[in-house]
């Protein structure tokens, strides 16, 4: 992959495929500028990834297609695939890319449940999470529901209120900013505006 005369990443192999698979998904939402430094900070193109760790990007690709990969997080406004920088670290773990799906969906008691997850794994949108495992997937879950309940029944005391900023102090943690993309493409606000920035504006810490 190259980058064309006009400033767009030039695709072969299974780029365009992979352009088109990640359309579908997230639909046809253009990224700003403030997207794309988002991105750009957070992200590494595949390309640049799979160079540094001496892997081929199109074989990468194929086995996004193959649903042995996530989809890329994020295109760039240049056509860049822009992924996590430990995109390969579950599949080392699983002890390769057939392997991976038994091993993530192990994690999870529910085989429907995890079935889901890997659904959702697969899809790249999991930009939630600084690091995106199994083990940060249901962390993550168990803390948005936590806060959830939380603030549906608020109380008064000092206990009340450290219990629920240590709740939502830990899944700040878990989660990057988010760009401004991600509200269109989830089709509302994301985890990190209802369950931290919300939380904390209507319940300051005392």
């Amino acid at each position: 992959m190259g980058t064309g005369t006009d400033g767009h990443v030039a695709r072969d192999g299974y780029g365009e495929e992979v352009a088109r698979r990640f359309r579908e998904v997230n639909g046809a939402h253009p990224m700003t500028a403030a997207d794309d430094a988002y991105v750009s900070a957070q992200f590494t193109p595949l390309e640049e990834l799979c160079a540094a760790l001496g892997r081929n990007a199109d074989e990468a690709r194929r086995q996004m297609l193959d649903g042995l990969l996530p989809l890329p997080g994020y295109l760039r406004s240049d056509g860049a695939e822009m992924v996590p920088y430990d995109l390969f670290a579950p599949t080392e773990e699983a002890g390769g890319p057939e392997l991976l799906r038994a091993w993530f969906t192990a994690h999870w008691e529910d085989s429907a449940e995890g079935a889901r997850e890997w659904s959702a794994y697969l899809s790249g949108q999991y930009v939630c999470l600084h690091r995106v495992t199994p083990a940060t997937i249901r962390r993550k879950d168990e803390l948005t529901a936590a806060i959830t309940e939380a603030v549906r029944s608020p109380g008064n005391s000092p206990e009340w209120s450290a219990a629920l900023h240590a709740l939502v102090d830990e899944l700040d943690g878990l989660e990057p900013d988010f760009a401004p993309y991600d509200r269109l493409r989830f089709g509302g606000p994301t985890s990190r505006d209802t369950c931290v920035d919300a939380v904390r504006s209507r319940f300051p810490r005392p």
